[in-house]
């Protein structure tokens, strides 16, 4: 069972915001997270930068033979 706790790293301790609920020993991951940028940043797309990379056959909206019999 995996259980997230949040809390703050300073001076070379984590300091948890909350007491887990085992207190017996396990092993634990640290994630670190930007505290300079909280917030992704979403940038604007650009338009048409993926034309002319997709062709598409003369033939791409035909039934296709392994579905006769279904048809």
């Amino acid at each position: 069972m995996l259980t997230s706790v949040t809390g703050i790293y300073e001076n070379g301790r984590v300091i948890l915001e909350e007491p887990p609920k085992s207190q017996k020993k396990q092993k634990v991951i640290v994630t670190f997270l930007d505290s300079d940028n909280d917030e992704s940043v979403l940038t604007e797309r650009t338009f048409g930068t993926m034309k002319g990379s997709f062709k598409l056959s003369s033939d791409f909206n035909e039934p296709l033979d392994d579905l006769k019999e279904y048809m």
